[in-house]
């Protein structure tokens, strides 16, 4: 079923009461997702292209909210800001975000994606269902994240139960992490990565031994030597891929006792 890509991306738009001057970013992120998601024609356009598969993880939904963690000098400032996702930088990693309240966009990639959307939303999208039942809409559906085409009708009905706003949050909770990397070495062993994180542990043992970071010697009597852990992390390219698997081994200093200096 045919559609307009232009029109699709306007009904996206007007309902994520973004600012006109948002359409280019849109469309950007429009053709971002049209080169790598398949098709019918071309099953895997990405690899093609670039001779790799496309990597899916770092996509989001346009306009979504999120917060971005933010370095504030008074602990009682805000330590985070509740901004709009708007699209995909070429030049580095990250997403572009739109902050509402200083109406600035930057860069972050220090984000947490709600999965609700803003706790004000319900309000707007209770009108949007009224409006959508007083007139008639297109038997295909279709979304900006993803396009579904389906010939299946749905009849909406107007309630006749007494509405009620819900009541409004002071605090959103995080639902949403956008570091995804290995916390501990049993994770480590069931991610599908796992022989690339061993390679990785592997290269940081032999780094350290060839620099001779630490001398094995046996420790005082009477004294538990502070315990270490290892970090994980992905490297991500420009598009979000991941390009570099780390490992690194730290020492647990805050452990650390009086008695033990």
């Amino acid at each position: 079923m045919e559609f307009s890509l232009s029109g699709l991306l306007l009904e996206r738009h007007n309902s994520m009461e973004l600012p006109l001057s948002f359409w280019g970013y849109a469309l950007e992120t429009a053709a971002k997702l049209l080169n790598i998601v398949p098709s019918k024609m071309v099953p895997q356009t990405y690899k093609i292209w670039h001779g790799k598969p496309a990597f899916y993880k770092y996509l989001r939904v346009w306009g979504s909210p999120a917060y971005i963690k933010r370095l504030v000098g008074d602990k009682l400032d805000s330590r985070s800001s509740l901004c709009r996702f708007i699209g995909y930088p070429k030049e580095t990693m990250g997403y572009y975000f739109y902050h509402p309240a200083e109406q600035k966009i930057f860069v972050s990639r220090n984000a947490v994606f709600l999965k609700k959307g803003f706790p004000s939303d319900s309000r707007r999208d209770e009108a949007l269902i009224e409006e959508s039942s007083e007139e008639p809409q297109h038997d295909s559906t279709t979304s900006f994240e993803h396009t579904v085409h389906t010939d299946v009708v749905l009849v909406l009905r107007r309630s006749t139960r007494e509405s009620r706003v819900p009541e409004r949050y002071g605090f959103v909770g995080l639902t949403s992490q956008l570091d995804n990397d290995p916390k501990t070495y049993g994770e480590v062993m069931s991610d599908i990565d796992s022989d690339k994180w061993l390679e990785a542990m592997k290269f940081e043992m032999d780094s350290m031994g060839s620099n001779q970071v630490w001398t094995l010697v046996d420790p005082p009597k009477g004294i538990r030597p502070v315990g270490c852990k290892w970090v994980y992390k992905c490297k991500l390219g420009a598009d979000g891929e991941v390009t570099a698997f780390k490992a690194r081994l730290v020492v647990k200093g805050y452990s650390a006792t009086w008695d033990r200096l």
